[in-house]
């Protein structure tokens, strides 16, 4: 009941793509509003780059480096996933490839044959932010990596994405793999349209099953989803060179906000400072 109201929250506040009368493919759904930076952080942020926008009207409150690029490790897989909702029905069926064997990083430890829905999948590619998964999906869709990545490449310059690089879709290291706080920005902005993509984002856990009856139980790598706080959805990021990375989807009063993260020392200290500066708890009742 608790995720229906939350996926209800974020399907109002991000509409769906069925409702857009805009073609989708086109640069104009990914148009942000002029910047109104209007929010003073108080405290000290360890992130190098940082955006805040208002989700509703796509204006940008809060900009440090916004645009600088850098590496975005597992935030690289807003795209993979949207990719994949654009292009795919949750219940196609999928064979895990072999390939997973090798694959370094984060995993849900899928079994190289077994057998998975896209829902499956995509739920531990955006809940475990598991690599395997990324890798699975990837083949299945373009038949190599390397194939799905032109993908990734060609749909990010479709959504204006100009700031932005990829080299694989799980978001490992790699010297031209980067993009900014802003492109990310937008592409949740965007993303969040598909309730396939919400739904999961805004997930505590979940318990996939393979076909073969094999059980994985996924739990949500971001650690502000697992208590009381006004973070209705996110997504993590870490590796060597990117640093800590975050993208939180934040209920305020009147507001809604998305904030990313880049290359940040503590996530949840900074995160938490960005939560103490956004309008996101009613002021207190006086007594009569």
């Amino acid at each position: 009941m608790y995720l229906s109201l939350i996926s209800a929250l974020l399907l109002g506040l991000f509409p769906t793509v069925d409702s857009l009368s805009a073609d989708v493919s086109t640069l104009e759904t990914m148009k942000i509003a002029p910047s109104s930076e209007a929010i003073e952080i108080v405290g000290h942020l360890s992130a190098s780059g940082v955006v805040i926008y208002d989700a509703q009207s796509g204006q940008k409150l809060y900009a440090k480096q916004a645009r600088i690029q850098r590496p975005m490790a597992s935030l690289t897989k807003l795209m993979t996933a949207l990719l994949i909702v654009e292009n795919h029905a949750l219940d196609e069926m999928v064979t895990v490839p072999r390939s997973v064997v090798d694959v370094m990083g984060n995993k849900a430890y899928i079994e190289p044959g077994k057998h998975f829905s896209i829902g499956d999948l995509l739920s531990a590619l955006l809940i475990n932010s598991a690599n395997d998964a990324a890798i699975t999906l990837a083949q299945y869709h373009s038949g190599s990596v390397s194939a799905f990545v032109g993908e990734m490449n060609a749909r990010a310059l479709q959504l204006g994405m100009t700031g932005t690089s990829f080299r694989n879709p799980a978001g490992l290291d790699h010297p031209a793999h980067w993009s900014t706080p802003q492109d990310i920005a937008g592409l949740t902005m965007f993303s969040m349209r598909y309730e396939a993509i919400a739904s999961r984002l805004s997930s505590s856990g979940e318990r996939i099953t393979s076909r073969e009856g094999d059980r994985i139980q996924l739990y949500h790598t971001h650690a502000l989803l697992h208590e009381v706080s006004p973070v209705l959805a996110g997504k993590t990021g870490t590796t060597t060179d990117a640093g800590q990375c975050l993208m939180s989807v934040v209920e305020g009063v009147d507001q809604q906000y998305i904030v990313v993260l880049f290359n940040s020392n503590q996530r949840y200290k900074d995160m938490r400072t960005v939560l103490s500066s956004l309008n996101t708890e009613p002021e207190p009742v006086a007594s009569q």
